[in-house]
């Protein structure tokens, strides 16, 4: 078991919580928080509650997230733009999720939102946006909304490279997305369309809705 009684989280969402793994510092260990699994689940439509609390849980759907076609059938390829995941290890915390960490220089990469909120809508960062993009296209990885605090901001000498580290999956309620290619590139294609307009949201004062 991996003790993290005096390790500090470096992040924390409304789901989870990640900390620095102790001992490799180049892995990245998310811990979801049991209460926001067990309201969620006692918020669930009635039909819903029948499945079990794992499927309510961020580290179990993550799991099944990175079994998707898209990563299997690009092995090489997909790596350029996602965090890579490796297992479910036990902590002093309770059960994490242990993904690659993003970083620069030793430290935690920023991510997207962090990055466009200190030094705006870039050249540098709008080059970037367009590699993942055609990156999506390409290999039809399947994600939920591409919020940018769910982008990390790999840094490769004097170019950006964006990295998925949260929100893996399909929001499909009949997930044609991940049997179908042109169902796929449908889901893609707004995905991208919603990400933009999150960006754009983000930088012009969240006013509204961004969707």
């Amino acid at each position: 078991m991996i003790n993290l009684e005096e390790v500090k989280p470096f992040a924390e969402g409304g789901n989870r919580v990640c900390y620095i793994h102790p001992n490799n510092k180049s892995l990245c260990l998310k811990i979801s928080k049991p209460e926001v699994v067990k309201k969620m689940r006692s918020n669930a439509p009635w039909y819903k509650k029948l499945r079990s609390e794992r499927s309510f849980d961020d580290n179990y759907r993550e799991e099944s997230a990175y079994q998707q076609r898209a990563i299997k059938e690009n092995p090489q390829k997909i790596w350029s733009h996602l965090a890579k995941w490796y297992e479910f290890v036990e902590t002093s915390k309770g059960l994490a999720s242990c993904t690659e960490l993003i970083t620069n220089n030793d430290k935690v990469a920023l991510n997207l939102e962090e990055y466009l909120f200190s030094k705006g809508r870039t050249s540098e960062i709008d080059k970037a946006l367009k590699e993942f993009e055609i990156f999506l296209k390409e290999t039809k990885l399947l994600t939920k909304n591409i919020i940018p605090h769910n982008l990390a901001v790999k840094e490769n000498d004097s170019e950006l490279t964006l990295k998925i580290i949260d929100g893996l999956g399909c929001m499909s309620f009949i997930p044609l997305p991940e049997i179908s290619n042109t169902f796929a590139d449908r889901y893609i294609k707004r995905r991208i369309e919603l990400m933009y307009s999150r960006i754009e949201w983000d930088l012009s004062g969240r006013k509204g809705s961004w969707k």
